[in-house]
């Protein structure tokens, strides 16, 4: 038995609850287990426990060994002169306060199937722990677990900008733009091009708005890949235009290397993401605060779609000349920004101004985009799990980055749902194992 499955088993009662007596024969009736601290000090605040005839408030520590208590130092810790109840596994000592107080014990009657249910999840190698069982999950707790998880997901994503925020002395707009940079490099090329963002200030790109000649030359001379581009009228223009801005500005550029292109469709080189960056960096002023008074999806998109440049109707790259493609930035990257820019802006900047209608607003703009495919989407699918939009994917995708592949079965819905069925279920358990 591990320790943070007591520690489960105690929070949520799953254990014998009659003929409860402590090592010392003092009956035990747990009315309230206390509230799970996971933090520093006790495991559990505030528990209200009735040993003998007395009624205890207090805290609660829970070992598998009672010997934890001295290996952890807790004898000689005033901050646990205050446990009423040490819940183990094992009895193998008595246990005292710091004035030698002993300490009550009891030995936990968990359920016993319960360890073995929770190793059997650990040691599953499907897409998900809990694969064969998701069928018995009810659907009302799977749509209040997908609202927790987005919140979650938003949560975790709310930090990441205020982090930002705080670097850039609470502007938005320029934190928009990195944001917005940082998903211009679809996964692979995330990092170059928030690296670049942040060597180039949108302060410097506002002054040169007229002149998208200027912009490309700033974005392409900062990341480094201009010094590949060979020497022709566009190239040579855009060189020479970045070598006074590069004087100008005092800018250094990232490094060329930084770049991926292996295994890249030719719409995704970075060149072409960074010229559509340069189109709508010319098109947009101030597009966060577009975005915030967007009347709806379809004009947010609105805001997304630009072409490049002529010379990148020709070429992915410096070094080669391509059939002429118009190189529009598609419905599927403009969701990416939608979901990864849009919707995480939207939630925290309600947050910033108290605005719930706002975070709502986020959540409600995530129902009316369609789910992303990938072989996480794909995989929750085959095993009959509904997702009908970038709400329920963005959900399932924190749950299987944080949760499964985590294994954090004790800390998820789903897992309660799994292990907290008695062993009076045995056809239930054994899909388990």
């Amino acid at each position: 038995m591990k320790e943070d499955l007591l520690q489960y088993a105690w929070l949520h009662k799953l254990f014998y609850n009659s003929n409860l007596a402590t090592v010392n024969g003092n009956e035990v009736e747990v009315i309230d287990p206390g509230l799970l601290n996971t933090d520093s000090g006790p495991d559990f605040f505030n528990a209200k426990i009735k040993i003998g005839d007395t009624l205890w408030v207090g805290n609660v520590e829970v070992h598998v060994h009672s010997s934890d208590w001295d290996n952890h130092r807790h004898s000689g810790d005033s901050a646990y002169n205050n446990i009423i109840l040490h819940v183990v596994a094992n009895c193998d000592k008595t246990i005292h306060r710091t004035n030698g107080d002993e300490i009550e014990q009891l030995i936990l009657p968990y359920y016993p199937d319960l360890e073995q249910r929770y190793n059997a999840l650990l040691q599953e190698n499907r897409f998900v722990s809990c694969a064969n069982l998701l069928e018995t999950v009810p659907r009302i707790l799977m749509s209040g677990w997908k609202n927790a998880l987005l919140t979650e997901r938003l949560e975790q994503k709310t930090n990441d900008i205020e982090t930002l925020l705080t670097n850039l002395q609470n502007d938005w707009e320029e934190a928009f733009y990195i944001t917005l940079a940082r998903n211009f490099g679809t996964g692979i090329n995330a990092i170059p091009f928030e690296l670049l963002a942040k060597s180039l200030p949108q302060v410097y790109l506002a002054k040169h708005k007229d002149n998208l000649l200027q912009i490309e030359a700033l974005l392409f001379g900062q990341s480094g890949l201009l010094t590949e581009a060979p020497n022709d009228d566009y190239t040579n223009s855009m060189k020479g235009e970045y070598e006074f801005l590069k004087h100008k500005y005092r800018l250094q550029p990232i490094d060329a290397h930084l770049w991926k292109l292996l295994r890249l469709r030719p719409q995704n080189f970075p060149h072409v993401r960074i010229a559509q960056f340069a189109s709508l960096t010319y098109q947009s002023t101030k597009l966060f605060s577009k975005i915030i008074h967007a009347k709806s999806i379809n004009e947010m998109e609105l805001f997304f779609q630009c072409n490049t440049s002529d010379y990148w109707q020709t070429h992915y790259t410096f070094n080669k000349l391509s059939i002429s493609k118009n190189k529009t930035i598609g419905k599927s990257t403009i969701k990416i920004f939608l979901i990864n820019t849009v919707v995480p802006f939207l939630f925290c900047y309600g947050k910033y101004k108290d605005d719930a209608r706002m975070q709502e607003r986020a959540f409600a703009l995530l129902e009316q985009i369609t789910a992303e495919q990938n072989s996480i989407i794909a995989n929750w699918r085959l095993h009959n799990v509904p997702v009908s939009s970038a709400f329920d994917s963005q959900a399932l995708i924190h749950l299987k980055k944080n949760y499964c592949d985590t294994k954090k079965c004790l800390q998820c819905r789903i897992g309660h749902h799994v292990l907290s069925h008695t062993s009076q279920e045995p056809p239930y358990f054994a899909k388990i194992i």
